[in-house]
């Protein structure tokens, strides 16, 4: 249904915009967390790979 009049165009426009950035504030926040979270497993896993290398295959 189309607005009634430009003033509540302009602020349902204005709304989105602001929903957008919000939304994207939360993406760019959740990307983050992700990327550290997977950066400590990272060091966690080479750590514990140093620490107990796996076993190789013995050749014949």
């Amino acid at each position: 249904m189309p607005p009634k009049d430009l003033s509540s165009a302009a602020a349902l426009k204005l709304r989105k915009a602001q929903e957008a950035s919000q939304a994207m504030k939360e993406h760019e926040a959740e990307r983050q967390a992700v990327r550290a979270k997977t950066e400590r497993l990272r060091a966690e896993r080479l750590a514990r790979e140093a620490a107990n290398p796996p076993a190789t295959k013995k050749k014949r």
